[in-house]
């Protein structure tokens, strides 16, 4: 439905079906558009250089910081204080003018052993007196009051929900969590979720429980079941087995129209489709939801029969835009891809036209991709859509030689390309374009803003001849399978958020090895879902891997696949990416026209600067936000900058060096007359070093009031 302005367009006033507070930040993208948008002006265009810290707060408390915590916070501000998270993965809440502490929750003191990973907040859901938190830890949602940080022992199991139930599979086979926090609606708290990326992932469904008991009440299954729509999509029997086409990003909500807005990632395996043909709804989907009830109301899928890793990655934004004489309720999607799936919320049609286009075929053997693939014609893309020759990087004639060698060696780049035999370069590179941190909107003008990487990846599909039998050789198939993508062919790993596993019998027992797999550690999910015969020739193979393949069981068990080789960043000879800069960028958007209003670079390599190279930008993590002041806050970048920009020009008007980097996204509030803003300086990201610390800013001139 399209709502006709009378003559209010004309009188100058803008009107808002979405009703949205935008004073306060009670939720993680400010508001549940997801707009990242605040209405204070206090902090403006004029005075954004006398910003300076106000407080500080230590999260884990003097505690040692894991070198691979990613702590993707966007602090949430209820009635005077703030509610976050540490990189311990425990819950706080501190006053939101001073930082001073008022409670904090572990959730790992009775069960130290529970894997745990990044996160990106938690939830605040309220009905009469009773406030609660909600958020994850491992597969657990536990809710606790948000007044003293107490288990709410009548919510669920004395307080804590096992996001493993519910899914259809045995739980001991079952690895998840959810890094995003969910979406309140009424009296329920929808979830989403992260799962593994491999053969044998749960699958991805979207679940809504009582935010009052953690009774579930309903889900949408993601992987249709027979009868279900979207059940032809797959291979026959499919919903048995497949796994994937999670919500890993977040959620957006229009609480007007009772519906939520769900964008899914990929189906697993990633890169490899041939056990799932077809084009595979609901991944990489832009899901509306009925809120109340969880029934299908439209859906968008953006790529057909993924072969590309490209999950949605972020909530989308939800805006009201101006287009010839109307009001339309609109959804934009930015994508890995670098472009915005802009698309009316309430019927899910695009509002410019979205072609379905022909795209290569896979050359790999069993392989079938999908003929064609949506192509966005408006709005302008944010990053450039091909790796044409005349982007091989200049910044010294080896470098350019080196790289021209390798592009030659490559497939010729063609929009959607699978992954093949021979080396295939993707652009813009596997984590984006634009990736969680996501967008933020002005809602009155309908300006969108994203920070994006432009980065190639350059990776093939190869053949390995594997042992199908029970001992060695079958080993090293199952580490190919479910292990390589992080830890490398070679087992040589991915410093610090993978280790290398040369030489584990030094530092390992097969025991502990094997309750590793099974159980998770760190950022590594539980793999429950490996029968205990594959655990075995895991183990097997980490252990004896540079040991001739002599296993009887192995005899004669020989047959050839087809495997990724593995994430691989197409780079110089020195290390820098292979393309003409900008690396990163910053890009504001017309939703109205579709049109790039400007694009700076966002972020600096030192060495290069020294060098005496323009900025390049780099790639980012973190998102944006924009306030009525002019003005667009974002850290993201791991040259460790908190940056102010003008929102109409992209002028950089301020910067501030964190003692980490913000690889997560700001917040402002107002509280006692003063505007506050505060970001997680985490670090932990892009090789850059962990960070806990919660930083608030605000104008020295502004009188700060000491009562809540």
């Amino acid at each position: 439905m399209r709502y006709l302005l009378t003559g209010l367009l004309s009188a100058g006033l803008t009107v808002s079906a979405l009703a949205q507070d935008h004073s306060n930040w009670a939720v993680v993208g400010g508001d549940d558009a997801n707009s990242k948008y605040s209405s204070h002006t206090q902090i403006n265009r004029d005075n954004v250089g006398q910003l300076t810290p106000v407080w500080r707060y230590a999260s884990a408390r003097g505690k040692a910081i894991a070198p691979t915590s990613e702590l993707q916070v966007n602090p949430i501000v209820v009635d005077g204080v703030l509610y976050g998270r540490n990189p311990l993965h425990h819950a706080f809440a501190i006053r939101a003018d001073t930082g001073e502490q008022l409670w904090h929750f572990d959730p790992f003191a009775e069960a130290p052993g529970l894997m745990g990973s990044y996160m990106r907040g938690v939830t605040h859901w309220r009905k009469g007196d009773d406030q609660r938190i909600f958020f994850s830890a491992s597969h657990y949602l536990y809710a606790v009051n948000a007044t003293d940080g107490k288990l709410i022992e009548s919510f669920a199991d004395a307080g804590k929900l096992d996001l493993r139930e519910h899914l259809g599979r045995p739980v001991e086979q079952v690895s998840v969590y959810s890094p995003s926090p969910g979406v309140v609606f009424e009296d329920l708290i929808i979830m989403g979720s992260a799962l593994t990326e491999f053969a044998g992932s749960a699958p991805g469904d979207i679940r809504a429980y009582s935010a009052m008991t953690g009774e579930l009440a309903w889900r949408f299954r993601t992987i249709p079941h027979p009868g279900e729509y979207g059940y032809d999509s797959w291979p026959e029997g499919a919903w048995k087995t497949a796994g994937g086409a999670n919500n890993w990003a977040g959620m957006s909500l229009d609480r007007e129209r009772g519906i939520v807005y769900v964008p899914t990632g990929s189906p697993a395996p990633d890169f490899e489709g041939a056990g799932r043909q077809g084009a595979n709804l609901f991944g990489n989907t832009i899901l509306a939801l009925d809120a109340r009830s969880g029934k299908r109301l439209w859906h968008f899928q953006a790529v057909h029969h993924d072969l590309w890793d490209r999950d949605l990655s972020s909530a989308p934004s939800l805006v009201d835009l101006h287009k010839d004489g109307e009001i339309i309720p609109a959804l934009a999607q930015a994508s890995k891809q670098g472009v915005i799936y802009l698309l009316d919320r309430t019927t899910g049609e695009p509002i410019f036209p979205i072609e379905e286009v022909p795209v290569p075929a896979s050359d790999v053997p069993g392989e079938k991709a999908h003929p064609t693939q949506p192509r966005v014609t408006l709005p302008e893309p944010f990053t450039r859509q091909a790796f044409t020759p005349d982007m091989i990087t200049r910044l010294t004639p080896e470098s350019h030689a080196y790289v021209k060698k390798l592009y030659e060696e490559s497939q010729p780049f063609a929009y959607m390309r699978p992954v093949g035999l021979k080396p295939t370069i993707i652009f813009p590179g596997f984590p984006g374009g634009a990736n969680w941190g996501g967008a933020a909107v002005d809602p009155a003008r309908g300006i969108h803003y994203i920070n994006a990487t432009e980065t190639a990846h350059r990776t093939s599909i190869g053949p390995v001849e594997v042992s199908t039998g029970e001992g060695h050789g079958f080993g090293e198939f199952i580490y190919r399978k479910t292990c390589a993508g992080c830890h490398g062919i070679n087992r040589e790993g991915f410093y610090p958020y993978a280790p290398s596993l040369q030489g584990l019998a030094e530092r390992r027992t097969p025991a502990e090895a094997k309750a590793i797999i099974v159980q998770g550690k760190g950022r590594m999910m539980p793999f429950g879902n490996l029968p205990e015969h594959e655990r075995r020739a895991l183990v097997d193979y980490l252990f004896n891997a540079d040991k001739p393949i002599s296993d009887t069981a192995d005899a004669g068990n020989k047959r050839t696949v087809y495997m990724f080789n593995g994430y691989a960043d197409f780079l110089d000879d020195r290390g820098f990416p292979a393309n003409t800069p900008p690396w990163g960028t910053l890009t504001a958007t017309d939703l109205n026209s579709g049109k790039r209003l400007w694009q700076v670079p966002l972020g600096e390599i030192e060495a290069l600067t020294k060098e005496g190279a323009p900025p390049t930008g780099t790639a980012s993590y973190g998102g944006p936000i924009v306030t009525a002041g002019g003005l667009l806050f974002i850290g993201a970048t791991p040259d460790e900058q908190l940056r102010a920009f003008d929102v109409e020009t992209g002028e950089l008007l301020w910067r501030y060096k964190l003692p980490a980097a913000a690889h997560s996204t700001p917040a402002t509030y107002m509280m006692d007359g003063v505007q506050y803003l505060v970001v997680v300086a985490s670090g932990g990201k892009l090789g850059t070093p962990a960070g806990d610390e919660y930083i608030a800013f605000a104008l020295p001139t502004v009188s700060r009031g000491q009562t809540p």
